[in-house]
């Protein structure tokens, strides 16, 4: 499994790094998904079902447009 470090902004515009594991590269959803039970617990039980089929990555999209938090990159982590 390779390790994957992705940088991102939290909602004050500060730059922060997580580190992830997966055997290929993941994508902005997949990341999306994985911060913002992090950041926001309760969010996480929001429903997006009105975002399905209307936006390609509706987890993205709420981060952004309703925390702020936008990812900047997903890079491999050499090791």
């Amino acid at each position: 499994m390779k390790q994957w470090a992705v940088s991102y902004l939290d909602k004050d515009g500060v730059q922060q790094r997580l580190t992830m594991d997966s055997l290929q590269q993941p994508t902005h959803e997949e990341v999306a998904r994985l911060l913002r039970p992090k950041l926001y617990p309760l969010a996480t039980e929001l429903d997006l079902n009105d975002l399905e089929g209307r936006s390609v990555e509706p987890t993205v999209k709420t981060l952004k447009d309703y925390n702020s938090v936008q990812i900047i990159s997903i890079t491999e982590v050499s090791g």
